[in-house]
């Protein structure tokens, strides 16, 4: 009987010092890589990464654009990537994915999740089934695999030894997180699959965005549906070459239609949209240049 109390007293004892390391950790946003800043102790480069902390999770969305930067910006800011829950690749660009030389060198087995596109970097499976079209007139040595292809054919990846987890659909990864997949339709980026972090807080969600490239309109609404109230958006917009009447527009439909609580834009949003986004959202705006730290709901 006393066994059988104190096994469950230990229980209970493990799940409140569980509950209250997690009370004790941050809830917030490091900015590791951005073109934009005023700490003299990080580089500025182009390229997005940030640390987001929340609920005791430790998440690393994107890893910047030179590795070596990376590497010195991590160090500068005091991260420790060695200590992730899992990492976010937002889609496959140089500026967002150059890191990952270093994050590997220092936790070669960490959880990667990254959109799945076919013959992407970070690799896909496919059926022969589907893979091609054959020909059973043509001689063996003219066939695929002599005519007896694998039932699945792997196509390799950039980082053979990574430990990505492939993403094509929306999806709760861990409770109260998600990640929105979205394909861009615009010109330049056709077809680009892009991944986009949710995090539901008591005050509405926090989404962090790498690039926008499938539209920052489709992804918050996207999101609206996992839940209406936005607490704050995070990283790139991707307005840097948009025309003043296009800038004004999707900063009024931030504010005025889909009613953010607050933004923090940051990388390939545009210094004209910055300054469109500052003047609409006024004490609602925040800073968020490469080593800032924006502090998220409890």
């Amino acid at each position: 009987m006393m066994r059988h109390i104190s096994l469950r007293a230990l229980a209970v004892i493990t799940l409140l010092l569980a509950e209250i390391a997690v009370a004790g950790t941050p809830n917030r946003v490091i900015i590791l890589y951005d073109s934009f800043g005023k700490s003299p102790s990080v580089t500025m480069d182009w390229g997005f990464a940030a640390l987001v902390e929340y609920g005791g999770k430790r998440i690393l969305f994107d890893t910047g654009n030179n590795a070596k930067i990376f590497e010195h910006n991590v160090k500068a800011v005091g991260v420790d990537l060695r200590n992730l829950d899992f990492v976010v690749m937002s889609h496959r660009h140089g500026d967002h994915m150059g890191g990952l030389a270093y994050l590997l060198k220092v936790n070669p087995t960490v959880k990667i999740y990254a959109p799945k596109e076919r013959s992407g970097v970070y690799g896909d499976d496919q059926p022969s089934s589907t893979w091609y079209r054959k020909d059973p007139s043509l001689p063996a040595e003219q066939r695929y695999y002599s005519g007896a292809p694998p039932e699945i054919i792997h196509m390799g990846e950039a980082w053979s030894a990574a430990n990505f987890q492939l993403i094509d659909k929306n999806i709760e990864i861990v409770p109260g997180m998600y990640l929105i997949a979205l394909v861009s339709d615009k010109s330049g980026t056709l077809e680009l699959r892009e991944l986009s972090l949710a995090i539901r807080t008591p005050d509405g969600l926090v989404l962090v965005v790498g690039c926008s490239h499938p539209g920052v309109e489709r992804i918050v609404q996207e999101a609206s549906a996992i839940d209406h109230h936005i607490n704050l958006l995070f990283g790139g917009l991707h307005q840097i070459q948009a025309p003043d009447t296009e800038v004004e527009r999707i900063a009024r439909v931030l504010h005025d239609q889909y009613k953010l609580d607050r933004i923090a834009p940051g990388h390939c949003t545009g210094e004209p949209e910055f300054a469109a986004l500052k003047k609409t959202f006024g004490d609602h705006y925040l800073y968020a240049g490469v080593g800032s730290v924006v502090d998220l709901p409890k």
